[in-house]
């Protein structure tokens, strides 16, 4: 990501086949930003320092702000980097979601990765090195790849239910015919990019001010205390909730999918490849996707 705050869905192109979900509300707006500013500092420091080394309050003074606000967040210091996965992840599902009506499942998938797995589209080629980080971290830490794991399947859960929404508006405008196509040539899936720039402790020469930003935010957060973790919960359960409605064969479908792009990034992340080329993640996403040719995307009978 580019900006400091998941990303917001955009207004759906003309053309395209479901509608947006609605727009957060400005205290939603402000604790996601809140959010992506404590995994910003917590990924800097995990990169510089490593995971073992670095404390809560390490990452609560690099973001600036309070312990007692760090754990209103996170409840610990692997989950605070949490959002900058789950963006990575909301971002190509947006991007299937906004794919023009025309398309086809293959072809909305396919559309997706180049939108977002592609260094220059949804994220520079140096941001994807932070991706690289994180997902080696994830591999070295089972509690790291817990919250990496909890954010695939949310991912997914996502994804059905996008699914479902594209299901329903190729049904009304083909008059009830199945309208999300039978091509499954080279398809692709657009991936779990996780950061988007450089988070980070802040300066010496900043602390003062951070203190300051992050005593007005506790104060102004304070009202919130005993709710914070049924926020988080409920954060889970809506996405839980968005794929409720996506029948077996979509929800397969959805699995199928994200795990084609899943180990499409792992595997890049793991190698030195450059974010671009033939063994960089869209690429290899791609490939995933191409070696399902009999896969049968369009709804089940």
């Amino acid at each position: 990501m580019s900006s400091t705050t998941p990303a917001q869905p955009s207004r759906a192109p003309s053309g395209s086949s479901s509608t947006p979900p609605p727009a957060l509300s400005l205290t939603e707006r402000r604790k996601a930003a809140t959010r992506m500013e404590i995994a910003r500092a917590a990924a800097g420091l995990f990169a510089r320092h490593g995971l073992r080394a670095t404390r809560a309050e390490d990452i609560a003074q690099a973001a600036g702000i309070a312990p007692r606000t760090f754990y209103r967040y996170f409840a610990s210091k692997e989950e605070a980097v949490a959002p900058l996965y789950a963006a990575g992840a909301q971002r190509w599902a947006e991007a299937v979601r906004e794919a023009p009506a025309g398309l086809n499942l293959p072809e909305a998938l396919d559309h997706a990765v180049r939108h977002t797995l592609s260094p220059g589209g949804g994220v520079s080629a140096a941001s994807w090195e932070w991706v690289r980080t994180l997902i080696r971290l994830a591999t070295t830490s089972p509690a790291l790849r817990k919250v990496w794991a909890e954010v695939c399947q949310e991912a997914e859960d996502t994804l059905a239910g996008v699914l479902v929404e594209r299901d329903g508006a190729g049904d009304r405008e083909a008059g009830g015919s199945e309208a999300l196509g039978s091509r499954a040539g080279d398809s692709g899936a657009a991936g779990s990019e996780a950061c988007g720039g450089g988070g980070g402790s802040r300066g010496a020469g900043d602390r003062e001010g951070n203190d300051r930003k992050g005593n007005d935010r506790e104060a102004g957060d304070r009202k919130g205390d005993d709710h914070e973790a049924g926020d988080r919960e409920a954060q889970g359960a809506d996405n839980v909730a968005e794929g409720a409605d996506a029948s077996p064969d979509l929800r397969f479908t959805a699995a199928v999918a994200s795990a084609a792009v899943r180990v499409a990034v792992e595997s890049w992340a793991t190698g030195d490849a450059p974010a671009t080329g033939p063994d960089g993640p869209a690429a290899l996403a791609l490939r995933n996707l191409a070696a399902l040719r009999d896969f049968r995307w369009e709804r089940r009978p």
